[in-house]
């Protein structure tokens, strides 16, 4: 698998520019339709500012998006230190509920695993390793 681009950055709001930005530069440049980005930058978007809000509570800490390529699939990893969150453990939100009937939460994590074909998740070496693949065609 190519990697294609590898960005580390603090795990700050006002980094999720130049993260979604790069990442949607180089899925352009390998020809993926705009649709296919717009899935991607949003999955993207809601793991970014969930680790800039919640994976570091104690002190500043570090992200970094791994853009990688194999044939028609693109992976993104997105990698940090913070405490462990498995987003693929989360249980889908009841979205058939009326939205005041609802458990606050948890849609972006929804939209998320609805927008890409697969989302992995891992803990190694005390990292969140978090997969996220999409399908040119």
């Amino acid at each position: 698998m190519a990697v294609l681009i590898r960005l580390r950055l603090a795990a700050k709001l006002e980094n999720l520019g130049r993260f979604i930005g790069s990442l949607a530069d180089c899925a352009k440049a390998q020809g993926f339709e705009q649709e296919k980005i717009s899935k991607m930058e949003l999955a993207s978007e809601e793991a970014l500012v969930n680790i800039s809000r919640y994976a570091y509570p104690e002190a500043p800490g570090d992200v970094e998006m791994i853009c990688m390529r194999e044939g028609d699939r693109f992976t993104i990893e997105i990698i940090d230190s913070g405490i462990p969150f498995d987003v693929t453990a989360m249980p889908d939100p009841k979205v058939t509920d009326r939205a005041h009937e609802r458990e606050p939460g948890g849609l972006g994590i929804f939209f998320m695993k609805k927008v890409m074909d697969d989302v992995r998740y891992r803990r190694e070496k005390n990292r969140n390793i978090l997969t996220l693949i999409i399908q040119k065609d």
